[in-house]
């Protein structure tokens, strides 16, 4: 019996051990296919080349510092190193790994090199011993090698400690230290070490480092798969590999895109095609349906407005400069069909709402109305050019004038035919005659526009009309400025051109310009005609345009402000007093110092 029970104890036993061995085998992408020397080192070449060089010319620093976010390979380059400086084959670039030396170095055992985090050893006492023991030899190595991670992590104390040591090691010591947050380490401590700093990892690189693993571990994948886990790792190498693990774990075969999206919690981008279609539709209520998808799906809007605004960003590099796009793009021909149904000013006005909106959609009510805002916002502020009639501004009557529509956008050529040009409707004001005054002086002659109407000419002057009974010089900036207006309805009138009128007994039409269509908002021109229609005691329409307007209230004041600054800064060049400084002294006028006196 008691040999039988030996027996079954000895069979059992292996087998279990087996089973152990066998679930403990398995390691982690980040740590199985982790750079073994400079060659495999991904989208470090600035340092690599540095530190090759150094090697082969026996140029060794005794202080080394890398700095980068994480994952892009600081501790991996710091044993890489380590293994250049105790290989057994001598001081090299490119160790051997195959010596006793590099076996222990990679298998995290080696004595003489020893990885200390100053996370939890970041005060006095740790880095005092730490430099006691740097004092002796090396045990079995050329180099004694400290790697320091986190090394800002340590405190002041524990700094200025180590500044002697740093500074002055003993011959077989050479320190390593890495770090995520360089700002936070004193300047006397970096200026003892060679400083590196290690970029990010390029979205190309990291896809291509992915085929290659993913290859060698015979799993079938999707390149979209791929480049959405590459831009999930947000330039990080071991992030990349993490999520890969995941990925392979959560598809149970082969990586595809819809799997990776699925754990990623990523947003299809056939959500945002259709909410751009809907844009260029103007179809407000499509919009409002891919939003209501999205919350279906709960998916983070914030980070659908994230995808939007690198869509739109996408978009604008086909408008602007089509050889930058990407060939690879999954999403290639849809971005190429967006960029022909929108311009290059609304691709931009849409990227700008989209980053802004997201920026904000903590301080709306709730997500969901934070996003279909944003989307609003797309909606409503779209811009447009002259040539485009808006319909919902045209239907919109205005009280107190017999039903008849009083704003309406009509084209520039309907306009343009009820203004004759050799008839200038204007006076030349003060304003412009001291501008050609000061552009006379600086030596600036204006060319006018071809089509630019002769509106301030230096011979005519216009009577006041009085044969409908209304007395007006048709000076509209004057009558702009006097207008008891606010806030949009204020902009509105002082920044828009009158290109024509029409006076009758019972209404004054005004045919006007205004650069950008967000003026008419809010009902700025409805304000603007009732105000009209108090200062001139009879009906006025508004017929608006939208396009460049020169002539304007706004554009006087500017005239006005820069011709009293001129003047302003005549007198005091030309002051006695100033010019008796100026030569006795060597004084001189503070540019931006001389200012008018408003009265």
């Amino acid at each position: 019996m008691f040999f039988d029970a030996i027996a079954r104890f000895l069979l059992v036993k292996p087998k279990k051990t087996r089973i152990k061995s066998r679930l403990m085998s398995y390691q982690v992408l980040a740590r199985k296919y982790r750079p073994r020397n400079f060659h495999t080192l991904v989208g470090q070449d600035h340092v690599v080349r540095a530190l090759t060089h150094a090697l082969e010319q026996q140029r060794l620093h005794h202080a080394y510092l890398f700095t980068g976010t994480r994952g892009v390979g600081k501790t991996t380059l710091s044993r890489i190193l380590a293994k250049s400086l105790n290989c057994e084959s001598g001081v090299t670039a490119q160790p051997c790994g195959t010596c006793d030396a590099c076996l222990a170095i990679d298998a995290g055992r080696f004595v003489d090199y020893i990885e200390m985090d100053a996370a939890s050893n970041r005060g006095v006492d740790e880095m005092a011993q730490l430099l006691e023991q740097a004092v002796y030899a090396p045990t079995n190595a050329r180099f004694k090698v400290y790697m320091i991670d986190e090394v800002h992590m340590l405190t002041n104390h524990a700094f200025n400690s180590m500044l002697k040591t740093l500074e002055e090691p003993p011959g077989h010591v050479k320190f390593i230290l890495a770090t995520t947050d360089p700002q936070k380490i004193p300047v006397t401590v970096l200026s003892r070490c060679l400083q590196f700093n290690l970029k990010q990892m390029p979205l190309a690189a990291i896809i291509e480092h992915l085929e290659h693993i993913l290859a060698q571990e015979q799993v079938q994948f999707e390149l979209p798969a791929l480049r959405l886990l590459a831009q999930g790792a947000q330039g990080s190498m071991r992030d990349a590999l993490s999520l890969t693990d995941q990925a392979i774990a959560y598809a149970a075969g082969t990586v595809s895109l819809e799997a990776v999206q699925g754990m990623l919690g990523a947003l299809d981008q056939g959500y945002l095609v259709h909410l751009l279609d809907a844009l260029a539709a103007r179809d407000g209520v499509a919009l409002l349906a891919v939003a209501e998808q999205i919350a279906a799906h709960s998916l983070s809007y914030k980070t659908a407005l994230q995808d939007l605004a690198t869509l739109l960003h996408q978009i604008s590099i086909v408008q602007l400069a089509p050889a930058a796009l990407p060939v690879d793009l999954p999403e290639r021909a849809e971005i190429l069909r967006l960029a022909n149904l929108f311009d290059e000013e609304q691709i931009q006005l849409f990227y700008q709402i989209a980053v802004h909106g997201r920026n904000e959609i903590g301080l709306a009510p709730d997500e969901y109305a934070g996003f279909s805002m944003t989307l609003l916002r797309m909606l409503a502020f779209r811009p447009i050019t002259s040539e485009v009639i808006s319909t919902t501004t045209a239907s919109k009557p205005i009280a107190n004038v017999k039903k008849t529509p009083m704003v309406q956008m009509v084209p520039k050529e309907s306009i343009a035919k009820c203004v004759d040009p050799s008839e200038s409707p204007f006076k030349k004001s003060p304003a412009m005659a001291a501008l050609e005054v000061l552009n006379e002086r600086r030596g600036v002659t204006r060319k006018p526009a071809a089509d630019d109407v002769d509106r301030v000419g230096a011979e005519s002057k216009i009577e006041p009309d009085t044969n409908e009974g209304i007395a007006w010089d048709k000076n509209w900036p004057k009558v702009a400025v006097s207008l008891p207006l606010r806030g949009v309805a204020k902009q509105l009138a002082q920044q828009s051109e009158m290109l024509g009128c029409e006076i009758t007994p019972t209404l004054i039409t005004l045919n006007l310009r205004v650069p950008v269509e967000t003026l008419l908002a809010s009902g700025s021109a409805d304000k603007l005609t009732t105000a009209l229609n108090e200062y001139f005691k009879v009906a006025v329409k508004l017929q608006i345009e939208i396009g460049a307007a020169q002539y304007t209230a706004h554009a006087e004041q500017l005239v006005q402000h820069a011709a009293r600054q001129d003047a302003a800064e005549s007198a005091i060049k030309n002051d006695e007093l100033v010019q008796n400084l100026m030569r006795e002294f060597g004084a001189t006028i503070v540019p931006g110092s001389v200012k008018p006196i408003t009265v």
